[in-house]
């Protein structure tokens, strides 16, 4: 087969990744320390990004927005994998799998599930219609500036909340990798995702994405087959770790009855009901925790004590909360560590295990609910909808979803196996030695805060229990884990590194192109000029960039937990107006407005009341505080959507038709019209 210049290109470009892995692999052997294999990668790779993103520099708005419509569809899928693979793919699915064995597979289901609704229900339409973005399907669909706005702010909020997730993982990858600190790290990732898109915008991210792809998968795949030829004797974990899974369930059963584990496990259960007597007696409890510590400190110094150990009781102290409501949320989330940490793990390999048949019934329910929020989110993401407007027609449009799943599905069929890998790693080597003797790599991430250990039974042993994994730290780990070279570490971090910064691109496009287009030039500017939009998108990128940096910065959640809430709302706010927008004609603008706003304040309220305190600040009550069904706030879309599709039905029906939307969708849906030619 003849390959095409493009092929070729990527092609030299991938030999040239593997030399320069195996020259460094190389240099390791010969003594290269390790910080400066990391700065290696780092500096390789975002300078091969910030080539590619010059020579794709772009003043056309044809070329900005929708890389000129001539993307092929094999290469927009693979740029659309790369764009889709964030670091919650890369890094937190293998990890949520780890913890939560079969319950986390509802992502992986519920990822690939939306691009079937994205192949049948919305890619053909939205590529026919021909425009830039979603907010301009949606104004000309139902009319009107009201709907682009409320769609523009809507998009803007969920991929904020993605791209804040990004950047949040890039930090986590330098201050490991490359010893940088946490927020200098974010500010670094911040620099590679401007490198990427300030010039060429979509032109730019595009190809940078193609190039990003080819590391992030070799970097993904890489580990986890040594690591399965190190146990099973096959380089191909996704068709063995079935056997190694058998082997991990053994070891479950063996560990998770042992004395030590119950006594553990039964030790946090007390700390849990500490705390919740703390909570209860508030705010006595809370004087009374200040008195004890004073009179420790006092008692100290008044003794032959080490100073080292009255500063660290009076650090202590000093971090005491200072107010009641401020005790209330430290002892709450103490008490849930607490109780996570006393509950029976989890077997690996069951299906909603509990000891009640209610138990069973909330993880499966929260199951399909996860499932139902990632597929429907799935099919609403702009960015992920803004790469099938760069296509040459409808029929690569519709390839390249094709593409898009198979270059996903590579990653999404090894994370099971990762997981069960690593697992496997930590069952067998890590749990029952000396925490005295625990490698170096346990240390490193404990300094991040990704790991924590805690001999709370003070044998001197770890236990399983005693051992708090950040799923974000997984697939960073394995080769650590499995004692690797260092340079396998290196290479997953600069896979980690592409997927958050291809992602990062392409939600800041989609952020910078609802702001200066659809807001800017749509609504308050539409005589201005080409130049001056493209300046203007270019300022909202590094303001944006720089608010998203600020945000990472404080760690405001794990990744997979900021993603899931960012899919709840696009899927909530967009997807019932996308929908019935292309197949009711009977839809009105009323009935799309009223669903977006119904929707996205529905699962904003639920993920406030769920995880931001909304006793505090929404005005309510503790008792009016539990969750809907038994519903995580990672599921919070379940009920916006659904309100969102009956608030759009029912306020439709009651207003009046617009005799212009037969014409729209049979303009649309008729392969033989094209729209919005701009």
């Amino acid at each position: 087969m003849r390959l095409t210049r493009l092929q070729r290109y990527y092609l030299y470009y991938t030999v040239l990744f593997l030399l320069f892995t195996g020259f460094l692999a190389v240099l390791e052997r010969h003594g290269m320390p390790p910080r400066w294999i990391g700065y290696a990668f780092l500096v390789f790779t975002v300078s091969m990004y910030a080539t590619i993103g010059v020579f794709s520099r772009t003043s056309d708005v044809s070329e900005y927005y929708v890389a000129g419509r001539r993307v092929p569809a094999f290469f927009n899928g693979m740029a659309t994998g790369a764009d889709w693979m964030s670091a919650a793919s890369f890094m937190g699915l293998a990890g949520t799998l780890y913890l939560q064995g079969f319950q986390g597979l509802a992502y992986i289901v519920g990822w690939t599930g939306g691009f079937v609704l994205v192949a049948l229900l919305l890619a053909p339409y939205l590529r026919r219609f021909g425009q830039f973005t979603i907010p301009d399907f949606l104004s000309a669909r139902y009319g009107g500036n009201a709907v682009r706005l409320i769609a523009v702010f809507a998009a803007i909020l969920a991929s904020f909340v993605y791209v804040v997730a990004q950047i949040y993982g890039v930090g986590v990858i330098t201050s490991r990798f490359v010893s940088l600190q946490f927020e200098i790290g974010v500010f670094v990732g911040l620099a590679g995702v401007l490198v990427c898109s300030f010039l060429g915008g979509m032109r730019a991210i595009t190809w940078t994405q193609v190039a990003q792809y080819l590391i992030l998968i070799v970097a993904y795949l890489t580990p986890v087959a040594i690591l399965s030829y190190k146990v099973t004797g096959v380089p191909v974990p996704q068709v063995v770790y079935g056997s190694v899974l058998q082997q991990v369930t053994a070891l479950e059963t063996e560990l998770f009855v042992a004395p030590a584990e119950t006594e553990v496990r039964e030790l946090y259960r007390e700390r849990a009901a500490t705390y919740a007597e703390k909570i209860q007696h508030l705010p006595h409890s809370l004087l009374e925790e200040r008195a004890y510590y004073a009179a420790e400190v006092e008692r100290l110094r008044s003794s032959d004590a080490q100073m080292r150990e009255v500063v660290a009781l009076e650090r202590q102290r000093r971090e005491l909360p200072k107010t009641s409501e401020e005790a209330r949320h430290h002892w709450e989330r103490a008490q849930h560590e607490a109780l996570e940490r006393s509950q029976p793990p989890r077997p690996h390999a069951e299906a909603f295990p509990g000891t009640t048949e209610a138990e069973r019934n909330v993880l499966r329910n929260n199951f399909l609910a996860l499932v139902f929020c990632l597929t429907i989110g799935t099919a609403a993401l702009p960015h992920v909808l803004m790469r099938y407007y760069t296509t040459p027609s409808v029929a690569q449009a519709r390839q390249s979803v094709f593409w898009s799943l198979l270059f996903i599905g590579i990653l999404y069929v090894t994370a099971p196996a990762y997981a069960v890998f690593a697992k496997f790693e930590v069952l067998s080597n890590l749990v029952g030695i000396p925490i005295a003797k625990l490698p170096g790599w346990v240390m490193a991430w404990t300094k991040i805060g990704l790991i924590s250990i805690e001999d709370i039974n003070g044998d001197g042993l770890l236990q399983f229990a005693e051992l708090s994994l950040n799923p974000d730290v997984i697939v960073l780990a394995t080769p650590e884990i499995a004692g690797m070279p260092y340079v396998v570490s290196g290479l997953v971090a600069a896979g980690g590194l592409a997927a958050a910064l291809s992602t990062a691109d392409g939600l800041l496009l989609t952020i910078t192109s609802a702001l200066s287009h659809d807001v800017y030039f749509r609504v308050f500017r539409p005589q201005s000029s080409t130049q001056f939009r493209l300046v203007i998108a270019k300022i909202l990128l590094l303001v944006v960039a720089l608010m998203a940096a600020l945000v990472a910065a404080q760690k405001p959640g794990t990744i997979l937990s900021m993603v899931a809430w960012a899919f709840s709302i696009a899927g909530a706010a967009l997807f019932p107006a996308l929908v019935l927008g292309i197949f009711w004609a009977r839809a009105t603008r009323a009935g799309a407005i009223a669903s977006m706003l119904v929707g996205l304040g529905l699962t904003l309220y639920y993920i406030a009341r769920m995880e931001f305190g909304g006793h505090a600040w929404l005005g309510l009550g503790e008792e009016m505080l539990g969750p809907w069904f038994d519903l995580h706030s990672t599921s919070a879309g379940v009920f916006g959507i659904v309100a969102g599709f009956v608030t759009h039905v029912v306020v439709s029906l009651l207003t009046p038709a617009n005799p212009e939307a037969e014409d729209f969708l049979a303009c649309v849906r008729e392969p033989s019209e094209q729209l919005g030619r701009s």
